[in-house]
């Protein structure tokens, strides 16, 4: 009798165990491209080879506004389960109840996270990733390698650099960063940024990059860019050294990307235990050791020649102007106007 009812405890809990296990079908709405295909290979490949009952399909609309738009279309009946977008995007969907509320007694792998992940996410879902502002070169034209932002206003390069304009929130950090260049403090207001972009402004050739900084300088249509770090990063091995990376001695800051499970989803289970994989220390070593994001996991060790490659490493920490997102929300709009009618008007000229 006690072997049989030892038999039946064990099936019960090895059934109960399998129920647990999330099945079905997920869906993670998130970057396409080069961030598709490294994401899938070392984090959503790993969390599938865990979970064989769950299939996971990835969608890449391509920019977090258009993310937070098929968030709101759908937002009766979702069809999405994760979603990955920036942080400023991210902080709306939050408002707007589109993502869920996350505490770490639901989900403990929060009490891993570095404070400024946990900050970025407010009550909804945490950062996943830090990126940071860079200035990407052409080593095969500027020699010797460039280290301050000053740099893009050489005669030299007038119609050879491309600058993401706000809305793009390259063009918010760079407002930020060149307003520090020139003694100032952004929360205090931006004029000097303003007056310092107008005079770079006849030396841009586009401030709408398409497709991209990388690609123009690889086609040979620019010799600078603004970009991010990690795909700048990717871009340099890739091409052999011909994409140069800067992180400008005057500063930087982070470009953060949240994950978030999305309220009323339709397989909730999956999602939280794949935002619980994705935050956790080993997806996030990964990630950093293969496309160069700084881990967002106190615990997370990726290899020191990859971490020292973004600005998570110590040497750089120094630099990173510790921007307030809520803050950038709230002035983007003005900034947005202010480049419109004062930088990019002034480059038409």
């Amino acid at each position: 009798m006690r072997k049989l009812a030892l038999a039946a405890a064990l099936a019960a809990l090895s059934a109960g165990s399998a129920a647990a296990q999330p099945s079905g079908t997920m869906t993670l709405m998130a970057y396409s491209g080069i961030f598709q295909e490294n994401y899938t290979a070392v984090v959503i490949d790993p969390f599938k080879a865990r979970h064989p009952g769950l299939e996971v399909t990835y969608f890449g609309p391509g920019t977090s506004s258009q993310m937070l738009g098929l968030l709101r279309s759908q937002r009766s009946s979702p069809q999405t389960d994760v979603v990955i977008m920036d942080t400023t995007t991210a902080a709306i969907a939050c408002r707007e109840g589109l993502v869920e509320k996350l505490t770490p007694a639901e989900m403990p792998v929060l009490d891993e996270l570095v404070p400024l992940a946990r900050e970025a996410g407010g009550e909804c879902g945490p950062a996943v990733t830090f990126d940071h502002f860079v200035i990407v070169y052409d080593t095969t034209k500027v020699t010797p390698p460039p280290t301050s932002l000053k740099a893009l206003w050489d005669e030299r390069w007038r119609g050879r650099l491309s600058v993401s304009a706000p809305p793009n929130i390259q063009g918010l950090v760079l407002t930020a960063i060149v307003e520090r260049m020139e003694g100032g403090d952004y929360r205090r207001g931006v004029d000097r940024a303003i007056a310092r972009l107008r005079e770079l402004a006849p030396l841009v050739q586009t401030f709408n990059p398409t497709p991209d900084g990388y690609s123009l300088i690889l086609n040979d249509q620019v010799t600078f860019a603004t970009g991010w770090n990690a795909r700048a990063q990717l871009y340099h091995d890739q091409s052999n050294g011909r994409i140069g990376v800067m992180l400008p001695e005057e500063g930087t800051a982070f470009q953060i990307n949240t994950i978030n499970v999305v309220a009323n989803g339709p397989n909730r289970a999956a999602a939280r235990a794949f935002v619980s994989h994705a935050l956790g220390a080993e997806a996030q070593a990964a990630f950093t050791d293969r496309m160069f994001y700084g881990p967002t996991n106190a615990k997370a060790a990726p290899k020191p020649e990859a971490l020292a490659r973004t600005a998570v490493d110590p040497r750089y920490r120094d630099r990173v102007i510790p921007l307030d997102w809520n803050d950038i929300v709230r002035l983007r709009d003005a900034w947005n106007n202010r480049w419109r009618r004062e930088v990019i008007a002034a480059g038409a000229r």
